[in-house]
């Protein structure tokens, strides 16, 4: 049974936690072009698209944790340090994703979304595309109204380097499991 809830474990953690570190990293190099180029609706689906990625592979990421659990209650291990700092990294790269990295990743996107042009060549709003997505810019970092957000977007990449960077050094521990007395 442990092999097969370490099976699990694994997979899902490739399948799920993979595609929101990749998605996540993406991102801020795509918002940056979608509002730099505001009639660009191929910039702007990209965009959609990486944030749909990073909502949908996060809320099935939780499935990595539970089988996690279930993986280390089962070989005995619940208590040793390596694991306990493991679920505190998960828990902090969790929280980094839920509250940080996703929210700006929204705020982001709405902006980009406010500079599309419409049929009339006008903003959803009414105003001309450049004010509209300078100033949803604007409200994500408070950035000058002249130009897209370059500040928000930096501290989202840190955010999301952040975020990644927890992930990594669960990983590692996972395999190098100090004090391990598998040889592993």
């Amino acid at each position: 049974m442990t092999k097969f809830l370490l099976t699990i474990h694994v997979l899902a953690a490739i399948v799920a936690i993979g595609p929101v570190t990749v998605a996540a990293s993406m991102f801020p190099p795509a918002v940056r072009r979608a509002l730099a180029e505001p009639g660009d609706p191929r910039a702007l689906e990209t965009v959609r698209l990486l944030h749909r990625i990073c909502r949908v592979y996060a809320t099935v990421g939780i499935a990595v944790p539970v089988f996690g659990f279930a993986t280390g209650s089962s070989m005995g291990v619940l208590g040793d340090a390596w694991l306990i700092v493991s679920i505190a990294l998960t828990a902090l790269a969790a929280a980094a994703l839920i509250v940080i990295v996703l929210p700006r990743q929204e705020a982001l996107l709405e902006a980009a979304e406010a500079g599309e042009v419409g049929e009339t060549g006008e903003a959803a709003t009414g105003e001309s595309t450049e004010a509209a997505g300078a100033d949803k810019a604007t409200k994500v970092s408070g950035a000058t109204k002249t130009a897209p957000d370059t500040r928000a977007t930096a501290q989202l990449a840190m955010y999301t380097g952040i975020f990644n960077l927890l992930w990594a050094t669960v990983t590692i521990l996972m395999i190098v499991r100090p004090g391990s007395t598998t040889g592993a």
